[in-house]
């Protein structure tokens, strides 16, 4: 009888991916919450850049290849809608803050969701489901702006629309993880999917645009600007090192440990998130 053997692909599969993106995470995260601290390097948040791609990255193949598209969205959205409504509380009713006013501002969650809606709506636009489409794509976009307006002509709906938007109808922006950059990252991800190394170029060129070009104008209205402080201060540049392992992907799931990555982001958030105002009464 003639044998066969499997030979593993090379590379990294998808699961492979999301370890080294949970490893980078979890870096940048202990230097966001020790920070007060003085004792957490910077190269921890800076090795931390590469998490939000290679976590995008995955959503992409996630959403693309999903064997329901529903059930994914329905997973993702209870837990931003819970993770949502917490830091809602925290911001404005200061419910659970630590002594010196700090709170997680931690949303990657909601940018799946707000993501995993407008490539719904690139896909429709595909098939010429233009209505459905163009609103799948362009409410999202337009919400925060919506948000604010209705909250300014209708001050007694401040409340609940402010609410809305940061949980059941989630408004990007709400968060540095929701912010523009985020969200355009995972279009150009989205968009470029067919082809990798099309997609990988994209991004690279993107996050150049972003990391150099964009942060350099920002930063540079500082006085103490220097180029040099790209790579040392604002050094968002450090996530295009996320483009070889895109490379490097094989195009397979790998082992899987969904229900474990669907958990450690919240659950490693506020651990470290109670281990940091446990340090911080120590210290104070």
């Amino acid at each position: 009888m003639e044998t066969h053997h499997i030979t593993p692909a090379r590379g990294l599969s998808e699961t492979g991916l999301k370890w080294v993106a949970l490893v980078t995470m979890v870096l940048d995260h202990i230097h966001y919450f020790f920070s007060f601290t003085g004792c957490v390097p910077e190269w921890f948040s800076m090795v931390g850049r590469l998490g939000a791609p290679l976590f995008l990255f995955c959503l992409v193949e996630g959403f693309t290849h999903t064997r329901s598209r529903k059930r994914y969205f329905a997973r993702v959205y209870v837990l931003s809608t819970a993770m949502s409504l917490l830091f809602f509380f925290m911001a404005f009713a200061h419910v659970l803050v630590r002594p010196d006013g700090f709170y997680p501002a931690n949303g990657m969650m909601t940018t799946f969701v707000i993501l995993m809606v407008m490539f719904q709506g690139i896909d429709w636009l595909g098939r010429r489901h233009i209505v459905r489409g163009l609103a799948a794509l362009l409410l999202p976009l337009a919400w925060p702006f919506l948000a604010s307006a209705l909250s300014l002509a209708v001050p007694a709906l401040a409340t609940p629309v402010g609410l809305a938007a940061y949980s059941v109808l989630p408004a990007w922006g709400t968060t540095g993880d929701s912010s523009w950059p985020v969200l355009a990252m995972g279009l150009v991800l989205y968009l470029f999917r067919r082809n990798r190394r099309g997609q990988v170029l994209a991004f690279a060129v993107f996050y150049f645009l972003y990391g150099v070009v964009y942060m350099g104008l920002m930063a540079s209205q500082m006085p103490d600007f220097a180029w040099s402080q790209l790579f040392t201060r604002y050094y968002e540049i450090y996530g295009i090192l996320a483009a070889p392992l895109m490379l490097c992907y094989n195009g397979q799931r790998g082992g899987g440990h969904k229900r474990l990555f669907y958990a450690f982001y919240p659950a490693h958030i506020y651990i470290l998130y109670a281990l940091s105002w446990g340090l911080y009464l120590l210290l104070n």
